[in-house]
């Protein structure tokens, strides 16, 4: 096989396993929509959104942030989002005092109110501090959603999370990349069902707007 050929095996297997992942994705359509309807009705009773994860995650969650409180599109409003991994001196106090696994759950304790909602991400699902985080985020009453990969982990099998979106993937490039994907979507649904008239579904903070997808 020449060169040529081989880089060309190579690079339509990259594709073919991000297409596998995307395809997956929007497969799971239903589930993403209600998260989002589920969200857009926080926002509209004064809920903000508290994001967290680790490393890749942790940028990921500034990320996420910075859409909501800062839209790149005009004319969309700001919503409130704060990135709990965006405070290297407060995870770290945290983690030296409390140990790593209680940085997000001790700033969620801290931090929010019932109205709100907790967005947790782990390329594997086997994050400790996410699962905490979210645990906190869930006895506190808000609405919980998980971003995971490979086969979802500890965090996609806990009833910590109202919805978990997994990545069936064990590449962490392809989990990334889909999980950036699915916060611009997620990003963009919200406003959708935000902006739509009266309070979108019957759903009020303390509850969602059906049954929980998993």
């Amino acid at each position: 096989m020449s060169v040529t050929s081989t880089m060309q095996v190579a690079v339509s297997e990259a594709f073919a396993r991000r297409d596998r992942a995307a395809r997956a994705l929007a497969e799971d359509a239903g589930r993403i929509a209600r998260a989002c309807q589920d969200m857009a009705v926080r926002f509209r009773h004064g809920g903000k959104l508290i994001v967290f994860g680790n490393g890749g995650g942790g940028t990921d969650a500034a990320h996420i942030a910075v859409e909501f409180m800062h839209p790149v599109i005009v004319g969309k409003r700001a919503l409130p989002a704060i990135a709990l991994s965006n405070d290297a001196a407060t995870v770290s106090g945290v983690g030296n005092r409390e140990g790593l696994a209680e940085t997000f759950a001790h700033q969620v304790h801290r931090w929010a109110d019932p109205a709100d909602m907790a967005l947790g991400i782990s390329r594997d699902g086997r994050c400790e501090n996410v699962l905490r985080g979210l645990e906190m985020a869930k006895a506190l009453g808000l609405f919980t959603f998980a971003l995971a990969g490979g086969d979802g982990g500890p965090l996609a099998r806990s009833p910590a999370a109202d919805h978990v979106l997994t990545v069936a993937s064990d590449d962490p490039a392809v989990v990334k990349e889909i999980h950036v994907t699915a916060y611009h979507v997620l990003w963009e649904l919200v406003h959708v069902f935000y902006e739509q008239p009266g309070p979108p579904g019957d759903a009020t903070p303390g509850g969602t707007s059906g049954e929980a997808a998993r």
